[in-house]
């Protein structure tokens, strides 16, 4: 036992907790869902067992690793078999694990797949509505924590490839209870004073549930109805959150995302120089080509191209205006010559013609022609018209 007024220093405190909780909890098996998940290069797996209340450290050191029969991961519902001990640095227990089995399916992941499927369904997700990022933006905003590693993530992206760029913080929350609603509100103001021409929408990486307000459906819903573009950057690289899916580009971490929006402003300045050279090259071959053609245009040459121009037209002119004479000429013969042909007709036509050939025209006293004897009685008075004068005659 220990007396009242006995002081113990922080780490005699601790070792003192840490023995009764190893000679205590010497081996014990705990039941929760796999969050924080953080293998180390060393080969130790760091992570955390969580229920609906409460949450413990837990460590699997790389000998107990070679015993897993799954690949575990966030999520994930097991059984940690272990000790109990005391993490100095930090003050917290936690468990040693040297067993895990899975335990079923984590609600988490479950609710969140679920989640994923309900929204695809719905049309949240689809690839053509995804719009494409301004080359050339001259403002980023960015929906974060103003005080979280994100932020000073992309402003050091922004310092190095193009500080021309203005970068706009709207703050929010990021986790916790009431995030996806801060979240919500600075994608709809950036919308509605059109205050950037991209927008970053993320963290700086956490846990599964610290990650849960980005798979919120308001979030999701927010992002895909923004009319200007949203970079999604939840997580790093392997972390993803549902608005990841609605946005209309993913990036693994807001160091990604700002080197996705961000122009290098060295890029630029090359294309630009290369643009320029270009240019040179093609105006200055354009010049001298010019200068080729202008000078072949001199008075002499010009005469004599004109002329070459003129005399071959002159000549089709000459050509034709003879043509254009003979063929007139001949009209006007055959017309005379159809004239002289239809008065000839005429003439051989006509009464008079057949007259002088030694016919005459009998007619009866009132001019009716006679062509029929028997048209005609004894006595009847005739007229007999020859080529010249008049005739009369009585009928025998």
């Amino acid at each position: 036992m220990f007396s009242n007024d006995q002081i113990f220093s922080v780490t005699q405190i601790t070792e003192l907790i840490s023995q009764v909780l190893q000679q205590t909890f010497s081996s014990i098996t705990i039941e929760g869902e796999i969050s924080n998940w953080r293998p180390s290069s060393a080969g130790h797996i760091y992570f955390t067992l969580k229920d609906n209340s409460s949450q413990i450290s837990a460590v699997m050191f790389k000998g107990s690793t070679y015993h897993l029969t799954f690949k575990p991961k966030d999520g994930d519902k097991v059984r940690c078999t272990g000790s109990l001990s005391v993490y100095g640095p930090r003050g917290s227990y936690q468990i040693i694990v040297t067993k895990m089995e899975q335990a079923g399916e984590g609600n988490i992941l479950q609710m969140l797949e679920d989640r994923k499927k309900k929204m695809a369904s719905e049309g949240y997700f689809d690839e053509n509505h995804k719009k494409p990022l301004p080359k050339y933006p001259e403002t980023i905003g960015v929906v974060t924590s103003p005080t979280g590693a994100a932020i000073r993530d992309i402003l050091n992206v922004r310092n190095e490839r193009n500080r021309n760029v203005n970068i706009i913080v709207l703050p929010a929350i990021v986790q916790g209870d009431g995030a996806d609603k801060t979240i919500v509100k600075m994608i709809e103001i950036a919308n509605f004073y059109k205050l950037c021409d991209v927008l970053i929408v993320g963290r700086g990486g956490g846990s599964l549930e610290d990650l849960l307000p980005f798979s919120e459906e308001s979030v999701i819903k927010a992002v895909y109805n923004s009319e200007i573009p949203v970079i999604s950057a939840v997580g790093h690289e392997i972390d993803w959150a549902l608005c990841d899916y609605s946005a209309d580009k993913r990036a693994a971490t807001p160091t990604q995302a700002a080197q996705f929006a961000i122009p290098e402003l060295r890029e630029i300045k090359k294309q630009i120089e290369s643009f320029k050279e270009d240019s040179y090259i093609s105006i200055k071959q354009k010049v001298d080509n010019t200068r080729l053609m202008i000078k072949a245009f001199n008075p002499q040459s010009m005469e004599i191209r004109f002329r070459n121009i003129q005399q071959p037209l002159l000549n089709r002119f000459s050509n034709a205006k003879e043509a254009l004479h003979e063929n007139l000429i001949k009209k006007i013969n055959d017309f005379r010559q159809q004239i002289k042909n239809n008065v000839t007709i005429l003439e051989n036509a006509s009464p008079q013609t057949i007259l002088n050939r030694g016919y005459s025209m009998v007619t009866d006293t009132n001019g009716k022609i006679i062509t029929d004897s028997a048209s005609v009685t004894a006595g009847q008075d005739l007229i007999i018209s020859p080529a010249k004068g008049k005739i009369t005659a009585t009928v025998k």
